[in-house]
């Protein structure tokens, strides 16, 4: 073909055209199918556990104990339920017997519910000043009190406006009578603290036992 002629390239007899360069709506040449990929079982159940020659078996509605593999392979079987690898690296593994699609379900959404309670803790802020009264003070104890029983994490702080940053020792006391008060529910996180004009503590729930 001369250069600069921009006439399409002829065909040869029987063989199929195949115009060169990227193919259309893409950005370059095809890639080679894969195939699909398949997603594994993120434990070992029925014949996929292997190497163990015992296993503790567990689960509802049965006589849990270590048997050998193969017989605790049958009892699943027999219920129609899976054997499910639960603790390999415990001697012997520990297997449960039970539906396997409901397991994984169950795991789910245990997962989830641990997910949104660590998700729903807050902090709350509490804010005094350093003139702050015994009545308002009792006030913001009764708050503080709820919050810690819901699990959320308090940030308490005095506010020192203008010139009563002078008081800053008077805050620091308030904070600590604060937290005093608190300790039978809450502990202090941080001691009091002076940043900027804001004398800050932190106080988490206390674990229960």
């Amino acid at each position: 073909m001369v250069p600069g002629d921009r006439t399409k390239p002829q065909l040869v007899a029987g063989a199929p055209y195949r115009p060169s360069g990227p193919r259309p709506g893409g950005s370059g040449p095809r890639r080679p199918y894969r195939g699909r990929v398949i997603k594994e079982d993120p434990h070992r159940i029925n014949s996929k556990i292997y190497g163990v020659n015992e296993v503790r078996v567990v689960g509802e509605n049965i006589e849990q104990g270590v048997y050998p593999f193969s017989q605790a392979l049958r009892m699943a079987e027999e219920l129609g339920l899976d054997l499910v690898e639960i603790s390999a690296s415990a001697v012997p593994p520990v297997c449960r017997i039970t539906d396997y699609k409901k397991f994984l379900y169950d795991l789910k959404k245990k997962q989830k519910e641990i997910k949104a309670k660590q998700a729903t803790v807050e902090v709350k802020e509490i804010r005094f000043g350093p003139n702050t009264d015994e009545h308002d003070v009792n006030f913001k104890l009764k708050h503080t009190r709820a919050f810690l029983e819901e699990g959320h994490k308090v940030k308490a702080f005095v506010f020192f406006r203008g010139r009563s940053i002078v008081f800053k020792e008077r805050g620091e006391i308030l904070l600590l009578k604060f937290a005093q008060d608190l300790e039978d529910i809450g502990v202090v996180e941080s001691m009091p603290k002076l940043e900027g004009k804001r004398m800050i503590m932190f106080l988490i729930p206390k674990k229960k036992k």
